[in-house]
């Protein structure tokens, strides 16, 4: 297993408050990550993961495919900024539209997305964030937790390649569970998106 002489550029994909892009930012500052985030890409114009880019001195692209006369040209757009970037690996962190199935392609088995349930459960369109976590509690499951997993076309789908389990307590609020699950995202999404640009989990 051989890593990389340098850093491989890095795609962020985020449609909120992009506290998983920070967690790659500072992993990559603190050599964790053997990546560089070079790109970061919001379907949303205010979106605070875009605040946090501008902190870090990184690019940015707002991507609403409205903005172009069809779907085939925002998605051969979105795919040259790539390209542009040289970017190698891509990270969704809270985006909540799916990608552009000529992006899903072109970099397959190189994007990976975190999701705040153990899939298969509680995953698909519409589930994410405090939808996620009510559903968790009002189900009486005892645990919860994250799941690390690649990106295909379909919401939440790809193969698992990690997961860490979050026990739920009985006095949680989706809102108390949702910072004890995030606390793990923080912990684990850099280390494992490291060890897909080692090779460590190629078939």
């Amino acid at each position: 297993m051989v890593e990389p002489l340098s850093k491989v550029h890095i795609a962020v994909f985020v449609s909120g408050g992009g506290s998983n892009l920070q967690a790659l930012i500072d992993a990559s500052k603190s050599g964790l990550l053997k990546g560089e985030v070079v790109l970061v890409i919001s379907n949303m114009r205010k979106a605070y993961g875009l605040v946090r880019a501008e902190k870090e001195g990184i690019d940015s692209f707002v991507f609403k495919i409205k903005k172009y006369d069809t779907p085939e040209k925002a998605n051969d757009d979105l795919l040259a900024k790539l390209k542009k970037y040289d970017i190698e690996y891509i990270a969704t962190a809270g985006y909540l539209k799916l990608l552009p199935l000529n992006v899903v392609k072109t970099y397959k088995d190189k994007i990976v997305n975190i999701h705040p349930a153990l899939l298969p459960k509680y995953g698909g369109k519409g589930m994410y964030g405090h939808h996620v976590h009510e559903a968790v509690i009002n189900s009486g499951d005892e645990e919860s937790g994250i799941t690390i997993h690649l990106v295909d076309e379909i919401y939440d789908h790809g193969n698992i390649l990690h997961q860490v389990k979050v026990p739920v307590k009985k006095d949680d609020t989706p809102d108390t569970l949702a910072a004890r699950v995030l606390k793990q995202e923080h912990l684990w999404y850099a280390r494992i998106l490291d060890k897909l640009i080692k090779g460590e989990y190629r078939k």
